[in-house]
């Protein structure tokens, strides 16, 4: 069942990225954590309406620290491939 929060954010950010990339050239970074809870809440409730967590509250909190740390694995990468 773990794997399956991971699948799910994993899609979802994937859509909305593509989207995003759609419709603006250059967000700025400040929106960043926005799109990121904007990811967790619909990976959340994806999670929620199919069973795979009974728990909102629970489903929420693997959702959101899922995308936050995609996010700060993200900007890590783009610092070290700054500082080459």
């Amino acid at each position: 069942m773990d794997v399956s929060y991971v699948v799910i954010v994993a899609i979802v950010t994937y859509v909305l990225g593509t989207f995003t990339k759609l419709k603006w050239d250059k967000m700025p970074n400040k929106y960043i954590p926005i799109q990121n809870l904007i990811i967790a809440l619909v990976s959340t409730l994806i999670c929620y309406f199919t069973k795979i967590e009974p728990n909102f509250m629970q489903s929420f909190i693997l959702c959101l620290m899922a995308t936050m740390g995609a996010g700060g694995i993200s900007d890590l990468m783009s610092v070290l491939k700054g500082s080459e």
